[in-house]
């Protein structure tokens, strides 16, 4: 009897583990899609939406056994519209693609390309050029840090002569407890070109990340952001205000 109790108990033991590991497989095909509302959108340190709120949303395409992947992602900008002449463009469009494997046990890696749309753009009218901006990139990734490296193959986001600028890029999301999360970035932006060294310049991010489950998996994250950017070349064209200064950034993320 004993033995027959040790043996449903075994049984047991391992349907569930199977169970759990088929929890874990997954497709070979995924789709993703996401949603944000931040109150301020922040790239790479500089405010893309003159320190006022922004609409976020985008899909993501997922190849799991090769690691192939293709993503597009839209916010909401200002500016672009802020500068006179240079046209009416109330979004920026990513579209991306890439791989990510491993390179070891410990070490993943990630490499794609990363196109900038920016609809109806006119900054060649005020004396710039076009702000759509390909980028190639590639990262490295070691437990919860990473590094990565993006290459403009065009023209900067309308910065003339900024083909071939780069930024530098590294980090670390460390897990204090279960759904909270530290993420800590630093990153250095170099610009090529006659406006290097007003237009050059490092930038970082120090905060936390909390997934609410009773919200349905949303994800609330809180950072305090800044750089050390030229507040003239990064002011707005509308309001004269420093788009790099010293502020904290509130955002909350739904992906399904």
């Amino acid at each position: 009897m004993k033995k027959n109790i040790l043996f449903l108990s075994v049984i047991a033991t391992l349907i569930s583990s199977g169970a759990a590991f088929a929890d874990e497989v997954k497709p070979d095909n995924e789709v993703t899609f996401n949603a944000s509302l931040a109150s301020d959108y922040r790239y790479r340190g500089i405010s893309q939406t003159r320190l006022d709120p922004a609409l976020q949303g985008g899909a993501d395409y997922t190849n799991n056994p090769t690691g192939l992947y293709a993503g597009t992602w839209l916010s909401t900008i200002k500016w672009i519209s802020d500068t006179p002449g240079a046209g009416s463009t109330p979004a920026e469009w990513d579209i991306y693609a890439g791989k990510r494997g491993e390179v070891t046990k410990d070490i993943s890696y990630d490499v794609g390309v990363l196109g900038y749309v920016y609809i109806n753009n006119n900054l060649t009218n005020v004396g710039l050029k076009d702000a759509n901006t390909l980028e190639i990139y590639g990262q490295l990734g070691y437990g919860p840090a990473y590094i990565k490296y993006s290459h403009a193959v065009t023209p900067l986001f309308g910065i003339v002569d900024s083909k071939n600028s780069g930024y530098l890029d590294a980090g670390a999301n460390i897990e204090i407890s279960e759904g909270l999360t530290l993420n800590l970035h630093v990153g250095y932006q170099k610009v090529q070109g006659m406006n290097s060294s007003a237009a050059t310049y490092t930038d970082y991010k120090v905060g936390v990340s909390k997934e609410f489950k009773q919200l349905g998996g949303v994800v609330v994250s809180l950072a305090a952001v800044g750089t050390n950017a030229d507040k003239t070349f990064y002011a707005s064209a509308a309001n004269g205000k420093f788009m790099g200064k010293n502020s904290a950034v509130l955002m909350a993320t739904k992906t399904f």
